[in-house]
């Protein structure tokens, strides 16, 4: 290209890429046909007369979130950077402040947003700045009725406090002794008008924990003899107190009966869940619960990721929200 090229088609680009003129106002511009203008714009990308850099924030995996998101067939896969002790760390902080980002995203006004148990979504909660006005409602019972305060029914009174929009939280254990207690407690004013809610829930946020100790909210409230009984069916992940196999399909369901927690094919229903969850310790787990047709949308981190990006055979894409139980 000579100089009067180089000039024009540098003019012809900055129109183009800087101030956002379509190609027919840069051809009526120059006096050439907008074709001329495709030519000029195609060539100065080839003499690296323009480059074009897209820039995420450094935490983000822009690359491995796609990659992610198109193996699984998710809505929106985000993927961020591990912390240094990658390794030994799950769900770290900065898991929650993304996915509280994405919420300010997913959530528009009216929605009804489902929060369940889990260290993620109360980091999540925490880190809430902005939120459309909407109804918030608990969908499992708190770990221990005793750290309420410190735990989802907090994290729901957090986010309705963002929203302006109402709080609907669950006072009660997510795991009682016996079926008898947990349907009693159910029945509860105050539970079964938070259970009228799931129905009616548009967006959720899970977490998602592996069958072992410190990692799953479940496996921690057990005896080591239900322990080994649910491990023997093959139990690999957790998710809002069901469990699931590795190829996702769920397993122990007479557990479900002695949970305060939103049921299985009522998750199935909601329009978008996103599951929070990182760690290459939670990685296999992550897989297990993708596969499960339950989860929508997906938070993690590096080493989770790369994990999941060549685990196994490719699963059926998320949003179909096929049951692995009835294939």
């Amino acid at each position: 290209m000579g100089p009067a090229e180089l000039v024009q088609a540098a003019a012809m680009a900055r129109r183009f890429y800087l101030e956002g003129k379509s190609k027919i106002q840069i051809a009526e511009e120059f006096g050439v046909s907008r074709f001329k203008v495709a030519r000029v714009l195609e060539t100065a990308l080839e003499r690296d007369l323009v480059r074009i850099e897209i820039r995420v924030p450094a935490e983000l995996d822009a690359e491995r979130s796609d990659a992610l998101r198109a193996r699984y067939g998710l809505r929106h896969a985000v993927v961020v950077e591990s912390p240094a002790e990658a390794e030994e760390s799950t769900d770290p902080e900065n898991l929650g402040e993304v996915a509280a980002d994405l919420l300010g995203e997913l959530v528009t006004e009216g929605d009804v947003l489902g929060l369940a148990w889990g260290r993620s979504t109360i980091h999540m909660a925490a880190a809430l700045d902005r939120l459309p006005p909407c109804t918030v409602v608990q969908l499992t019972g708190v770990y221990d009725a005793g750290t309420a305060e410190r735990g989802s029914v907090e994290a729901v009174r957090r986010a309705a406090q963002v929203s302006g929009g109402d709080a609907h939280p669950i006072y009660a254990p997510m795991l009682l002794p016996d079926a008898a207690t947990a349907a009693a407690l159910r029945n509860q004013t105050g539970i079964a008008r938070a259970f009228e809610y799931f129905d009616k829930v548009t967006v959720a946020c899970v977490s998602i924990g592996s069958w072992e100790p410190g990692i799953s909210t479940v496996h921690d409230m057990l005896s080591d003899e239900e322990r080994a009984h649910y491990a023997s069916l093959g139990v690999a992940a957790e998710m809002s107190a069901h469990l699931f196999d590795a190829q996702g399909r769920r397993v122990g369901r007479d557990l479900g009966e002695r949970c305060i927690t939103v049921e299985a094919d009522r998750l199935r229903r909601i329009p978008e869940v996103v599951a929070i969850a990182g760690g290459q310790r939670k990685a296999s787990a992550i897989d297990a619960v993708l596969r499960s047709g339950l989860v929508t949308s997906l938070v993690t981190d590096t080493a989770a990721a790369d994990f999941l990006l060549t685990a196994g055979p490719a699963p059926r894409p998320a949003l179909q929200r096929a049951d692995p139980d009835g294939a």
